[in-house]
């Protein structure tokens, strides 16, 4: 496949269950990375192994079923989780320690009361801890959205010259614009000597909307990696969202990016997502929402009926969604009526549609949507009146 490999990370299982009211336990866990894996994510994030005994049964168990992705399991950057980490990861056929530390000033003095050169020298020594248990580190830069480039491509070039494989870059807060994470991304690939020893990370939380648009533009910039979650789940406002920022990279082909994401196993995945954790998908969300390929206005609908492309990007088959959805409702049009009859078996003509369609309004004010047996009333009925207005078509 030509082009450039976007590894996706999959932090589900430990971003998105931060989420008030989603926890999982180690079965629901187990079941959730098998179905990742199949999906083709590139690394799991299984969990954050020292915060708890049952995370860390969580990552240790998952580390035995899955054999094809990379286990990455989280931590501090201290000695005990990192040692703790790597026990939990000590079956992983593919091992992957994520330590790190903040590195904005907001981090640096607020929460640690610390100074840039002691973060500097904290974020080294993690890495070389971790580098005595695997080969695969990624050290992250908690909040290197708000950090200072210069700074933190001061923080990126030595870790990688400690040994970090992959360099995570957070905008932790969703604070920046896309132009902004994009220039901060092109920063270090341009600013760092040593940056083509490691895979820069796109990791977004979506504060202000912008996760999947940061995301993107980090890959154009230079990254080669997302870290997103299924659903868009994550702290407060949410992560990048898995299905979106894979379908922008499939439809935009210009943009010379591929993933290994079966794209047809996303709203199964989304629904799995959903019912395990417990946590709806709202009906409106982009490319796994129940309306993203329904059509009720009138003219879309009309529209659509021509030509699906004329309102449609994504064939929704290729997202594993069925079919695109007619909704009728009062601002239906008469080709949307007349296509949801046909749909039932029931073919009227031009003129039949017209004295129908006056009669299928009065009921859509009456309600919020028109279903099969209001159409099939309405059908039935008009054809008692009128014989021979309608042929029942067989089969």
């Amino acid at each position: 496949m030509p082009g450039k490999k976007i590894d996706i990370f999959d932090t589900t299982l430990r971003d998105g269950e931060q989420v008030p009211g989603c926890k999982l336990n180690t079965k629901e866990k187990i079941e959730l990375a098998i179905a990742l894996e199949e999906l083709g994510v590139d690394i799991i994030e299984a969990g954050f192994p020292i915060s708890s005994p049952g995370d860390f049964t969580s990552v240790r168990e998952i580390s035995k079923v899955v054999k094809n992705a990379t286990i990455c399991g989280l931590t501090r950057a201290v000695q005990k989780d990192i040692e703790v980490a790597a026990d939990a990861l000590k079956y992983a056929a593919k091992p992957r320690i994520h330590t790190g530390i903040g590195t904005s000033d907001f981090h640096i003095k607020s929460k640690f009361n610390s100074n840039r050169e002691d973060i500097l020298v904290r974020a080294v020594q993690a890495v070389k801890w971790a580098k005595n248990f695997v080969d695969d580190v990624e050290f992250y830069a908690e909040d290197a959205g708000r950090t200072d480039n210069d700074y933190l491509a001061r923080v990126v070039e030595a870790v990688i010259a400690a040994g970090a494989t992959v360099v995570n870059i957070p905008d932790t807060t969703g604070y920046c614009l896309p132009h902004q994470y994009g220039e901060k991304i092109a920063y270090l690939v341009n600013n760092v000597s040593n940056v083509d020893r490691a895979t820069l990370s796109c990791h977004c939380h979506n504060d202000l909307g912008l996760a999947t648009a940061n995301s993107i533009a980090g890959i154009i910039a230079g990254a080669g990696q997302i870290e997103c979650t299924i659903n868009g789940l994550g702290e407060r406002a949410g992560n990048t969202s898995l299905e979106e920022v894979v379908m922008v990279i499939k439809q935009h082909h210009s943009l010379g990016f591929y993933t290994g994401v079966k794209s047809q196993k996303l709203f199964p995945m989304s629904r799995l997502v959903s019912d395990t954790m417990r946590m709806q998908v709202q009906p409106n969300k982009a490319i796994v929402g129940s309306n993203a390929f329904a059509h009720s206005s009138g003219i879309h609908q009309d529209g659509f009926l021509k030509d699906s492309l004329t309102y449609e990007i994504i064939n929704p088959e290729e997202v594993g969604a069925g079919e695109s959805k007619i909704v009728l409702t009062a601002r239906s049009g008469r080709s949307a009526l007349a296509h949801r009859f046909r749909k039932l078996g029931h073919e009227f003509t031009r003129n039949d549609v017209d004295v129908l369609y006056e009669r299928f309004l009065k009921v859509a004010d009456t309600k919020k949507e028109v279903n099969d047996d209001d159409l099939h009333q309405l059908a039935e009925a008009y054809q008692a009146e009128v014989p021979e207005s309608a042929e029942v078509l067989k089969g």
